[in-house]
C-alpha cells in the first residue's frame, strides 16, 4: 500500500502522474521553523516528520512525506492565504530570484527512510502592478507559496527556471520519488 502523507491537492495530482494506486492520509505535523533553521533543513525535517507520523499510524505501508520551503533573500515565503498578501509577495519577487527547497521522504514498511531535498529556483521577470492584479484575478493562487501556480498561468510571471525536476517546484519531486521507490523495490513502470 502506498500512502501520501499530505493534505495538498497539488501533491496528490502530481503523484497521480505515476499511475500508481495510493491513498491520502494527511499528517498532523506543525509546520513551523525552528530558530535559525536553514530552509533546506526545515523542508527535510518536515518531510520526514510527516512520513513518520503516518507510518506510526499505518505500519507496513510505504509512506511518502514532502514539504516545500520557499525563500527570498533568506526570508521564508509562505502561502499568502489571501489577495493582499499574494500581491505583496509578487511585488517583492518582481525581478528577483526565489529559492524553493522541496524535500521528499519515503518511509518503507520496515521503518527505514530515504530523504532528499530537490532545489529549484525561479527568476521572476519585472512585474507591473496591473499585471499582478490581472494575474491574481485569473489564478487566485492563495494556497501556493510564492503566490503563483507554475503548472498554470503563473508560468507567465517568470524569466527563467533553474532546477533538475520541475515537479519539485509544484511540491513533489517525482524524479527523486521514483528513484526512492525503485530502491525499495516498489513496482514502477519501466
Amino acid at each position: 500500500m502506498l500512502i501520501l502523507a499530505s493534505a495538498s491537492s497539488h501533491r496528490a495530482e502530481l503523484l497521480e502522474r505515476l499511475r500508481l494506486p495510493f491513498q491520502v492520509r494527511p499528517a498532523d505535523v506543525a509546520e513551523k521553523a525552528l530558530p535559525r533553521e536553514p530552509p533546506v533543513d526545515m523542508a527535510k525535517r518536515l518531510a520526514e516528520a510527516k512520513a513518520l507520523a503516518v507510518h506510526r499510524l499505518i505500519p507496513g505501508a510505504v509512506i511518502i512525506g514532502s514539504d516545500q520551503v520557499a525563500t527570498l533573500d533568506g526570508e521564508l515565503v509562505r502561502k499568502p492565504g489571501g489577495r493582499a498578501a499574494a500581491r505583496r509577495q509578487l511585488e517583492a519577487a518582481s525581478g528577483r530570484l526565489v529559492q524553493f527547497d522541496t524535500a521528499v521522504c519515503v518511509c518503507a514498511p520496515d521503518g527505514s527512510i530515504q530523504l532528499e531535498n530537490v532545489p529549484f529556483r525561479v527568476q521572476f521577470r519585472e512585474l507591473s502592478a496591473p499585471g499582478i492584479e490581472a494575474y491574481l484575478d485569473q489564478e487566485q493562487p492563495y494556497d501556493c507559496a510564492g503566490s503563483f501556480r507554475a503548472e498554470g498561468l503563473g508560468i507567465v510571471l517568470f524569466e527563467r527556471l533553474e532546477g533538475d525536476d520541475p515537479t519539485a517546484l509544484i511540491g513533489l519531486p517525482l524524479i527523486a520519488l521514483s528513484r526512492m521507490l525503485r530502491r525499495i523495490g516498489y513496482p514502477l513502470p519501466d
